[in-house]
């Protein structure tokens, strides 16, 4: 054991390990990040501190935050993909902490929900649609477009935005496209979304009364970070699904202020007269005002037109 001790006391004071250090020492008191936190913590920070810490802070400066050194999830260049570090104090001196990345934030809840509910039956090239491969041959295309990209931004930008679209129009003009393209680009930007297939979607909550899955199935869209809804008013609606589900969902959805996102053939007022009939005939505009006051509360109305693209 004498002769390593005598060797790293050695290797420790010679002249190239203390140029080396120096110049590790430099480069991480440079760093606007470990600046930053040692200015607000320099109360508890121990004397030797950085001294003590330099080799997790070189580990620190050395890794990806917020993704943006990483090309994608697949690429992360950290120690633990999809995981980077936190400069934490332990008794004074630094130690690191890992935490999910966005990427992987926006990855694991976008699982944990496809996983849970089974209704996305969105064409394949919805799920692939850009903002840019809308087409835009009339005024009302244009403008949609001009929102959805807003929206996106803002989206992005702003954490505490919560206003979603409501697109409605005709048969075919590309309503659900629209949503994909909305969708692929956050997803661009660490966003999580889920598009649902609303009459599919009812269905299968039906279904789950059965099998014990109803509240977790529940529990998923209405707590999704951006909840997308394609095709609502074109279910045959019960006063269970209306209340139930559809009421529950966007209250909750309202009450925590949550962007959503509908797509439908009706208009506002058109979706409230559905809304106000059951299955059974029963007449209900109480309770379909209800519903109409929490997405009128969630969405800003856009009118989408054209020619129907399924034919």
């Amino acid at each position: 054991m004498d002769p390593i001790n005598r060797t790293l006391k050695k290797l420790a004071g010679s002249d190239r390990f203390q140029e080396r250090y120096n110049e590790m020492k430099k480069q991480i008191t440079s760093n606007p990040e470990v600046q930053q936190f040692f200015e607000d913590h320099k109360e508890e920070l121990a004397p030797n501190a950085l001294d003590q810490g330099m080799i997790k802070l070189y580990e620190f400066i050395n890794r990806s935050h917020s993704c943006k050194s990483c090309p994608s999830l697949e690429g992360c260049i950290n120690t633990m993909s999809g995981f980077e570090p936190k400069i934490i104090i332990q008794s004074g001196l630094i130690d690191l902490e890992y935490h999910r990345c966005p990427r992987k934030r926006s990855y694991d809840e976008q699982r944990r929900t496809e996983t849970l509910i089974q209704s996305m039956y969105v064409p394949k090239d919805v799920l692939r649609a850009t903002l840019d491969d809308v087409d835009i041959d009339n005024d009302d295309r244009m403008r949609v477009h001009e929102i959805a990209e807003d929206l996106v931004d803002r989206l992005i930008k702003d954490p505490e935005h919560y206003k979603g679209l409501f697109i409605h129009g005709e048969f075919g003009v590309g309503k659900s496209y629209i949503l994909g393209a909305i969708a692929n680009e956050l997803k661009k930007n660490n966003r999580a979304s889920f598009i649902l297939y609303f009459p599919e979607f009812l269905r299968e909550m039906k279904q789950s009364l059965g099998d014990q899955s109803f509240h977790s199935k529940m529990d998923a869209v209405k707590k999704s970070s951006i909840l997308m809804l394609d095709d609502i008013g074109a279910e045959s609606l019960s006063s269970w699904a209306r209340d139930e589900v559809l009421g529950t969902i966007l209250q909750y959805r309202m009450a925590e202020e949550l962007p959503t996102f509908f797509t439908s053939n009706f208009d506002y007022k058109g979706l409230e007269h559905h809304l106000t009939y059951s299955q059974r005939g029963e007449e209900e505009p109480v309770k379909a005002a209800r519903i109409m006051e929490r997405i009128k509360f969630l969405t800003i109305p856009v009118h989408m037109s054209g020619k129907n693209r399924r034919n």
